[in-house]
């Protein structure tokens, strides 16, 4: 009986805050057209179960290993591009960046995790386009949502949710001013996304294009 307790402990996985009104727009669809049809009230529940799987939140083992940058997102890493310019409403100027892009696609977890102890010195919400994620024009003219990260040792580090072709909503908990620890939650994309990170020169980036990333978990770039 333990060993089925615990099989159902490991099963199941906490439901971010914004989740829980989709899934029961889902569950009352799926009661609605079940009554119609089984074939559909079938469809809906599968969506009904995905909906429940999309909002997962599991906890995450954040490394304790000093100066690491950890994934604020779960996905595949599908860029990495030196000498880039930061997103211009964060009037870093033409001062040239590092940058890193994880993919996610409708399976992941959405939730972002803070990749870096520090401060959040910037916030910065700009409206845009909805092109596909995988497009090199997302970045500059998809809806977009912006957080500056001052550490201890004075480096910036940028990070940026960008809306996909599926995603309609960036949702962001960040204050500037508040003091955060790597793989603290901040806030979460709605369905399909990718995550863009900015990093200095005094950052050694350690992810390969390709390479699968756990939001909280991966360590990504360490300082040099």
């Amino acid at each position: 009986m333990q060993h089925f307790l615990d099989a159902v402990k490991l099963a199941s996985f906490p439901i971010h805050k914004e989740g829980y009104k989709f899934i029961l727009i889902f569950a009352l669809v799926t009661i609605v057209i079940a009554l119609m049809s089984s074939k559909l009230g079938l469809v809906g529940l599968v969506l009904t179960l995905w909906c429940i799987f999309f909002f997962r939140d599991p906890e995450r083992v954040i490394p304790t290993e000093e100066n690491v940058i950890v994934s604020p997102a779960d996905g595949v890493v599908t860029l990495l591009e030196n000498g880039v310019t930061a997103p211009s409403e964060l009037n870093f100027g033409d001062k040239k960046w590092n940058k890193m892009s994880v993919f996610l696609n409708v399976f992941n977890v959405h939730v972002n995790r803070v990749p870096v102890a520090g401060q959040i010195t910037q916030t910065h919400y700009k409206p845009g386009k909805f092109l596909s994620a995988n497009d090199n024009n997302a970045s500059s003219e998809n809806e977009r949502n912006s957080i500056v990260i001052k550490t201890a040792n004075g480096t910036e580090i940028i990070c940026v949710q960008v809306a996909g072709l599926v995603a309609r909503r960036i949702l962001s908990d960040a204050k500037e001013g508040q003091e955060v620890k790597a793989g603290d939650r901040y806030g979460i994309i709605r369905f399909g996304s990718r995550t863009d990170l900015y990093f200095p020169e005094n950052v050694d980036i350690k992810a390969l294009i390709g390479q699968t990333m756990i939001g909280g978990e991966t360590i990504i770039a360490k300082f040099k």
